[in-house]
């Protein structure tokens, strides 16, 4: 461990001051981070040594980051945080003779916005704004209302919070089916003979009829969520809304990248960020590539058996932006439509206005699916609760996207 009451070479006080403030940084944006990270971070930016911006970056990632799904928040913070002022080249001038390179601008990825709040946290406590009182228009209408159309991909760390709390609040839907199955009741609809009969064995002689009638249960869900690299800011919101609505019917959860990873299990947990947790874990392609068509073809060899039955309905959550193997694709997807009563495709690239279904996947799915619905915010998560419970269907039809695009 480095020594921190010892003297610093020139400049290394200023680079071990920003990397404190940069891991509160980090910590505030969602990646959690303790002390004892923060010393191993300057033990091994002195043992290891630096004389470019990348050297600087692997060394901080290789400490800080501990899962798959932190890395695009440390890329953020990263650019964000040591671009001020040329505040890592000054650094490094500093403490090497060697001339550190240009480096091009980039534009703003998902979770900037997260990032952007955290660092605006980090800021000295000496640094407070001048007290004001002005009026925001932007009040008249409620921060509820705002964070219902608001792009989960432009939320701040505080937005995804409270969205994951007004998920929580959700009128899950209340779609119950008859079954074959029936079950004993007061009414008298159908007479059980079994039951009765072994009434009329009692002391007492008399004769009760019992009744029977069909049990009504809701149809399970099966859910497949594509963790891509484009999909994994959605794909975290969309696995709370399956957490909560795991708490009032059968779900069946699956993850899929360049493979299938089955977290149904792990989705039971009663905490829905213990649960995340535990997904991340268990999928090793998170924010990787992706393959859907291998994913669907291994899901109906494996699991449609198991998990279809009882008018299973399927939820596929992808963007369909499959390069290769589109044949096998549509081949798949066709076999899990007749595998299932509905299957209901969300896709987050329908939040834009001028989405096409002109890539070959996107028109290799859509002539097999039933419903095809956006997926970007709160109020698109509300009109799926509608779509599950058997609501009707608004807007444009599947065979309305195809036609529109040809």
């Amino acid at each position: 461990m480095t020594d921190l009451s010892s003297p610093a070479p020139a400049g290394g006080g200023a680079l071990a001051t920003n990397i404190v403030h940069f891991a509160r940084a980090l910590r505030e944006a969602g990646v959690p981070l303790g002390p004892g990270a923060v010393l191993d971070a300057l033990a091994a930016v002195e043992a290891a040594g630096f004389g470019n911006r990348a050297d600087f970056y692997v060394t901080l990632h290789a400490v800080f980051v501990k899962k798959h799904e932190h890395s695009l928040l440390f890329a953020q913070a990263f650019e964000i945080f040591w671009k001020r002022r040329g505040l890592l080249e000054k650094l490094i001038a500093m403490m090497s003779p060697q001339a550190p390179g240009e480096q091009k601008p980039k534009s703003a990825e998902a979770g900037a916005s997260r990032v952007s709040d955290a660092l605006v946290k980090a800021k000295p406590r000496e640094q407070k704004p001048a007290p004001s009182i002005e009026f925001d228009a932007r009040f008249t209408v409620s921060d509820q209302e705002i964070l219902r159309g608001k792009d989960f991909a432009q939320m701040s760390a505080a937005e995804i919070d409270e969205a994951r709390r007004l998920i929580k609040t959700m009128v899950m839907p209340e779609d119950r089916r008859r079954t074959r199955r029936l079950a004993a009741t007061a009414r008298k609809l159908r007479v059980d003979p079994r039951r009765s009969f072994r009434r009329s064995l009692l002391p007492s002689g008399a004769i009760t009829l019992a009744y029977r009638a069909p049990v009504e249960r809701a149809p399970p869900i099966v859910a497949l969520c594509d963790i891509s690299g484009s999909m994994s800011e959605y794909t975290r919101l969309f696995l709370h809304f399956l957490h909560a609505l795991g708490e009032t019917r059968r779900v069946s959860t699956f993850l899929f990248g360049t493979r299938l990873t089955n977290v149904t299990r792990a989705m039971r947990a009663r905490d829905p960020d213990d649960a995340l947790a535990q997904c991340s874990k268990m999928a090793a392609d998170w924010s990787g590539g992706t393959r859907i068509g291998d994913a669907l073809q291994r899901f109906n060899r494996e699991w449609a058996r198991r998990v279809l039955g009882q008018g299973a309905i399927v939820v596929l959550f992808t963007d369909g932006l499959e390069r290769e193997g589109v044949d096998e694709l549509a081949r798949a997807i066709e076999r899990l439509r007749r595998s299932s009563r509905r299957v209901i495709w969300v896709n987050p690239l329908l939040r834009f206005d001028g989405f096409s279904a002109r890539a070959g996947g996107v028109r290799a799915i859509l002539p097999h699916v039933d419903a095809f619905r956006p997926i970007h915010n709160l109020a698109s998560m509300a009109d799926l609760c509608e779509a599950l419970a058997g609501g009707r269907e608004d807007g444009k039809t599947p065979q309305a996207w195809l036609e529109a695009s040809a």
